[in-house]
């Protein structure tokens, strides 16, 4: 199985990574083989042979099509996540469809790991079969305390079964990041199951939304991606302290990636 090779637990896009035809005509090659992959996904998920070994490489191949078109990933603090003796609530600002597509690639090559997602994702025509092999936790967001309780209560048990479980607690997507806009919502699990929070920042804006399809924009191989891991953080009191220690690592990321 092809995965991730980190260099003192770094990973940069290698130097022969670009593809002819992937930086000529980045958007459209990439599209090519991200559609097929999710075809081929879903495929397997409807067969119930989507694990996640399945999920993970199907993960990097999306990572590899989107490196061929020119596109430089940088990811850093992966000895965080390896380090831990206990699954965590992976809290992340939220930029990109990137974010949930490629975030697998790096995690479950490590770990087990779910989505905390929008209901209408297990929707999606062809990729609601691979959402739903993945046992997420899907979120209605018409009635915020029954998606605490939901989130609460799921979560905990796939804490409890060894699973990681990954948050974006932004209201919605974006290039800007608005801690205002930062619910509490993985720190209030991390705190019931009693596991660390562990942030991460992203800066997946290279993958633009797109104008007829939010999910389909138009790949800018010419903006740099980052994934960051910062250290786990311990949820203590009302988990005040950790809200904040999480909103500080992302911003200070974002802006030295700026």
């Amino acid at each position: 199985m092809e995965q991730l090779i980190y260099t003192n637990n770094r990973y940069h896009t290698p130097a022969n990574a670009t593809s002819f035809w992937g930086k000529l005509f980045p958007s459209f090659s990439f599209y090519m083989s991200f559609l097929a992959n999710v075809y081929f996904s879903s495929r397997k998920a409807k067969q119930g042979n989507y694990d996640n070994a399945a999920w993970c490489q199907s993960s990097y191949k999306v990572l590899r099509a989107l490196e061929r078109t020119g596109l430089q990933v940088s990811i850093a603090g992966v000895e965080y996540l390896r380090g831990l003796d206990s699954p965590c609530v992976i809290v992340g600002n939220h930029v990109s469809m990137m974010d949930t597509v490629i975030v697998p690639a790096i995690v479950v090559q490590e770990r087990p790991m779910t989505f905390i997602i929008k209901e209408s994702l297990m929707e999606y025509p062809v990729f609601k079969h691979v959402m739903r092999s993945r046992n997420p936790i899907a979120l209605s967001r018409k009635n915020a305390r029954e998606d605490l309780k939901k989130v609460l209560s799921e979560g905990q048990k796939r804490l409890q079964q060894g699973i990681s479980v990954a948050v974006f607690p932004q209201t919605t997507r974006g290039t800007d990041f608005d801690p205002k806009q930062f619910n509490t919502i993985g720190v209030k699990l991390a705190l019931k199951a009693g596991v660390p929070v562990l942030p991460l920042a992203l800066k997946t804006d290279a993958w633009t939304n797109g104008k007829i399809i939010k999910d389909l924009g138009r790949i800018r191989p010419e903006i740099s991606t980052h994934f960051c891991f910062g250290p786990p953080i311990t949820v203590e009191d009302k988990g005040k302290e950790a809200h904040r220690k999480v909103i500080e690592f992302i911003s200070g990321k974002l802006k030295e990636w700026q």
